[in-house]
């Protein structure tokens, strides 16, 4: 059994990014933001600890998996769901590399419906977040106290979200969603994401 993991951090582009993100736009170039996605080690402010092995060890098959293949899709605002909708999506991530304990990533702005938001967004000096969402089981450390992410880690994807406008609330972390019969090996392969989109949209034409 695993726990819906959702962490967050911040995409805030400084004023030459801004110019350079508002030059690309006007020649209808991709928009690539790029920022800290996640983090090891540290407790982060849902007293949880992603030990650095077991995300290096994620990170690389998410990279193997999406982001080398072009289909790291995310959505845009939270969702509680163990896939990915297709008809939220709003971006996808194109690199992801270490430095230190932090995993960083750039994030282009894809030109679907929530993609133009999350780009009007941006464009407008708005920052946005970016939130891990994952699913893996976690154990509790009272030395450390905080619940430390075990190796069945894997990630889903990275949504973008909203900004609180409370100073530091923004790496507030909502608390983990109970997913019953976790397997996560048959939960997330992108065959059964599509088969899963396929299903609802004949449901919806049934009735």
């Amino acid at each position: 059994m695993g726990i819906l993991l959702k962490e967050y951090f911040q995409l805030a582009p400084n004023k030459e990014m801004l110019v350079e993100l508002r030059g690309l736009h006007e020649k209808g170039e991709p928009l690539i933001v790029k920022g800290v996605i996640q983090r090891a080690e540290s407790k982060n402010q849902n007293g949880r600890i992603y030990p650095k092995e077991i995300l290096q060890k994620e990170c690389q098959r998410y990279q193997k998996e999406y982001v080398d293949k072009g289909i790291s899709l995310g959505e845009l605002d939270h969702t509680d769901e163990p896939v990915i909708a297709l008809k939220n999506v709003s971006h996808r991530i194109t690199e992801m590399w270490w430095d230190e304990d932090d995993v960083m990533g750039k994030v282009e702005l894809l030109d679907t419906p929530a993609g133009k938001i999350a780009q009007e967004i941006i464009l407008k000096g708005i920052p946005l977040g970016i939130s891990s969402r994952a699913i893996g089981s976690v154990t509790q450390n009272e030395a450390k106290s905080a619940d430390v992410v075990g190796d069945d880690l894997q990630l889903i994807c990275f949504d973008l979200v909203g900004t609180p406008s409370t100073d530091g609330a923004f790496l507030g972390m909502q608390e983990g969603l109970e997913i019953k019969n976790f397997n996560p090996r048959k939960v997330l392969p992108p065959e059964l994401r599509i088969k899963q989109v396929l299903s609802e949209i004949l449901k919806r034409e049934i009735k």
